[in-house]
């Protein structure tokens, strides 16, 4: 495997140095995106692709009387997720388990927020699993999208090309699906740095 497959679903060392890589350099993008989710002390919150847990961490402590869930398929991602977060694991504020967002493990209407941390770009079939995130968000909750590629800058191209079955979205293509799905009040912010950030409400 490709280093840089690890990006999609880290595996052996290579992944565990990814994760590791991840949690550092998408602080900057983390922190801007947030900006745009205000969060109840409260909430209920399920990160889809976790990764490293660096962004659970970051919510549990937005969220100091509330719980955040987070979803992998990656086995690699799940371990570092939960040993970053072990006092929230034990605590029962924090669960990380092995799922996929095109099946996710949870009752309807379970979450007040949903987040999607430079993740969509691998999801398949993204508006089965938009529905599916819809379908475990309470009526009103919020679905966050947050990438560092916004498909309108040449240099997108290259990432692409490295990485096999990744594409880049456009704001336009990501407001499109989501309102197609049942999604609501749909707002996308960009920097000059090509970030996106969307949220939705359902």
């Amino acid at each position: 495997m490709a280093f840089f497959e690890n990006t999609r679903k880290p595996t052996g060392f290579g992944g565990r140095l990814m994760v590791a890589m991840m949690n550092i350099g998408h602080r900057a993008l983390a922190d801007w995106g947030l900006r745009f989710l205000p969060l109840a002390e409260n909430a209920n919150v399920l990160d889809c692709g976790c990764g490293g847990g660096a962004n659970l961490r970051l919510m549990l402590k937005k969220c100091p009387t509330g719980k955040v869930c987070g979803i992998d398929y990656s086995p690699v991602s799940v371990e570092k997720s939960r040993k970053l977060n072990q006092t929230a694991v034990s605590a029962g504020r924090c669960e990380v388990l092995q799922a996929s967002v095109q099946a996710l493990p949870f009752d309807d209407a379970q979450f007040d927020v949903a987040t999607a941390f430079e993740t969509v770009y691998f999801w398949v079939d993204l508006p089965a699993c938009f529905r599916e995130v819809g379908r475990v968000l309470k009526p009103g909750g919020t679905f966050f999208l947050c990438n560092e590629s916004d498909g309108d800058h040449a240099q997108d191209e290259k990432w692409t090309e490295k990485i096999p079955g990744m594409t880049i979205y456009k704001d336009t293509q990501l407001k499109t699906m989501l309102e197609q799905v049942g999604f609501r009040q749909v707002e996308t912010h960009k920097n000059g740095k090509g970030w996106l950030c969307v949220t939705a409400r359902k």
